[in-house]
Order: structure tokens, then C-alpha cells, then sequence
């Protein structure tokens, strides 16, 4: 059986695996920086979302994190850190929730819409390009706000969530509401098999000029990737408040990651050791996805909303691992011997 799926059936169903699986149980002593980082901020988003966790253990746990009166010994009492498909380091990169600019009516300056799921998109539909070029969503009222960077909208489906700054001041928050069936093709790797740039060089930023500077090319470049991301208007009752993340709650910046839940269960802590500038050794909670987010060792950071969280998140692009935290019994289950 292939890990993907062995890991999957066992944090689902808590069956074991074969021993000759990469994955591993450690201890807290294993995990470099653990004693320093701030258990108790990591638990009160733990608290946000561990409802929602399937199984009766986790259920139990959520119940003792409520009134747990030391956030650390909580953890190192009730879980046990594994390590799943550690043979090659991990992949972190970063996200945020982009502010756009934008009108509830189309003008000049906003003329880029920002679309509803139409109610026939069900599976794959037409490519990004076919979507835009046609005009196929056009005069049909699905249209949410308008912006006026259609790079910026670009980078707005990217990331699955934002916020539109309205011409009165006032906000609308809009999330993730679909998508037409294609799958995910990174434009910063596509620069980089064009020449155009070096993998090093490239960053969110990096692409966001490049496509303003040759907007023709730059058009075709986004094109590129041909899965296309619809939108739902999200009611915004605290503007300080993160999106919601795939469980439909907020997800809290420098806490949340996202990840992909055929081997990280969604809402699980997950303790992350991100190297390169700006090293990372923090207890992350599991609360969000993302169609670029795959495999066992990967992790999406979420810095925050806003052009300065957008910065810090685009030139993320880093090694590590990342160990998740499973109830006791869980963890021991996936290696019997252990």
C-alpha cells in the first residue's frame, strides 16, 4: 500500500501500518526549540477549532484543553509528536489574506470582477483563460465587487480569502467559494523554465512586477496556471479577526498552517521547524488547505492580512520538517512496536 493512502486510512480509522513506512514517533526532547515557544498562545487556537476533530480521543482532549491550567505539560501529557515521510526535508512556504481595492459597481478604474460559482460548474469547466477570454460569466450578476489589479486578483485566488476596501471605506471579506476543476500550475516555475528567472529569485512580488512590466506576456504567464477560483461574500464581524480556513473558522496569523489532510488531520497541532532566513521552531494548529499543498511534509504559513503579511509570506520558501501531534494512543498505533 502507498503511504498517501496507508497514512490516510490510519488517520481516519487508527489501523496500523507496516513498520517499513517512513514514519516515526519521537519525543518532545527531539523537537529543537520546543521549551521556548509560547504553548499557551499554540493551545488557545487549538481550543478554536478541536471540536470539529473526528474520534472520540480527540473529542476528550478538546473537553481537557478548556480548562488545561498549563498549555505545555497539556501537550506533552496527551500527544506524542510523528513524524510522517521524513526523507526529504519539508517545503514552507507562507500566505496571508490580500486587501484589494474594489467597488460594488463596475467603473473604469474598477473593471475586474470578482465572480460567484456559477451554479453549472460541478467538476472541470473551462480553463482560466477560456473563462477570461470568452466572457462566459459576464452580465449573469454574479459578480461580488469589482477591483482594478487584475495581478492582484490573480494572487487573490492564490490565496483562496481577502479583503475588498471599498471606495466608502468599509470592507467586504470575500472566501473561497470554488473552483472550475483544473489543477493548480505554479507561474513562479514557469518563469524559471523560461529563463526569465532564477528558482532563488522568484517571490510573490517578484511575479507581480514582471507581469506589470510586460503585460502582454504577463498575460499569457497567468494563463498559465489554468485553475480558476471563485469567491463568496464572508460576513465580517471583527475586521481584526483572520478569514475562515477550510473548518469555517478564523484562523489566527503566525498559528495556523495549512496542510494536506490526507496526512495531517484538520485541526491537529503541528509542530514546525522551518530553516532559512528567519528560522521557525513553533506549535502550529493544522486549520486550513490549499490546492499547491501536498504531500506529508509540506506546510502553507498564514502571516496575516495585508501588504506587509504579504511580503513576509511571498519570499517564504524554506526547508525543515514538520512533525504532527496525535493523541497518545493514535500515535502509538501508527508503529505498534513502538
Amino acid at each position: 500500500m502507498r503511504l498517501r493512502a496507508a497514512v490516510f486510512a490510519l488517520l481516519v480509522a487508527a489501523t496500523p501500518i507496516s513498520a517499513d513506512e517512513p514514519v516515526q514517533l519521537l519525543d518532545f526532547t527531539d523537537l529543537d526549540g520546543w521549551a521556548e515557544d509560547d504553548h499557551a498562545a499554540a493551545l488557545s487556537v487549538f481550543r478554536n477549532t478541536c471540536m470539529d476533530l473526528d474520534g472520540s480521543d480527540w473529542a476528550a482532549l478538546c473537553a481537557v484543553a478548556e480548562t488545561a491550567p498549563d498549555a505545555r505539560t497539556f501537550f506533552e501529557l496527551f500527544f506524542r509528536p510523528v513524524l510522517i515521510g521524513g526523507e526529504d526535508p519539508a517545503l514552507f512556504t507562507g500566505y496571508y489574506e490580500p486587501e484589494l481595492a474594489g467597488s460594488l459597481r463596475r467603473t473604469g478604474r474598477f473593471r475586474h470582477p470578482v465572480y460567484r460559482l456559477p451554479p453549472e460548474v460541478t467538476g472541470r469547466w473551462l480553463s482560466r483563460e477560456q473563462i477570461e477570454e470568452s466572457g462566459v460569466l459576464e452580465g449573469r450578476g454574479l459578480e461580488i465587487a469589482w477591483v482594478d489589479d487584475p495581478v492582484e486578483l490573480f494572487f487573490l485566488q492564490i490565496q483562496g480569502s481577502g479583503r475588498i476596501r471599498l471606495t466608502d471605506g468599509s470592507f467586504i471579506r470575500v472566501g473561497y467559494g470554488g473552483r472550475n476543476g483544473h489543477e493548480y500550475r505554479s507561474v513562479g516555475q514557469e518563469l524559471v523554465r523560461r529563463g526569465v528567472y532564477q528558482a532563488h529569485q522568484v517571490s510573490a512580488q517578484v511575479i507581480q512586477s514582471w507581469v506589470r512590466r510586460n503585460p502582454t506576456a504577463g498575460r499569457d504567464l497567468l494563463h498559465h496556471n489554468p485553475s480558476y477560483v471563485f469567491f463568496r461574500e464572508v460576513e465580517i464581524a471583527d475586521p481584526n479577526e483572520g478569514p475562515l480556513g477550510a473548518m469555517n473558522r478564523n484562523i489566527t496569523p503566525h498559528r495556523t498552517i495549512a496542510v494536506d489532510p490526507d496526512f495531517t488531520p484538520l485541526g491537529a497541532p503541528v509542530w514546525i521547524e522551518k530553516d532559512g532566513e528567519g528560522p521557525i521552531r513553533r506549535l502550529m494548529i493544522a486549520q486550513d488547505t490549499g490546492g499547491a499543498i501536498q504531500g506529508p511534509q509540506r506546510a502553507d504559513i498564514f502571516f496575516g492580512f495585508g501588504d506587509e503579511a504579504g511580503e513576509a509570506a511571498g519570499v517564504i520558501r524554506d526547508p525543515g520538517r514538520m512533525l504532527v501531534l496525535l493523541p497518545i494512543e493514535r500515535a502509538h498505533q501508527l508503529i505498534p512496536d513502538a
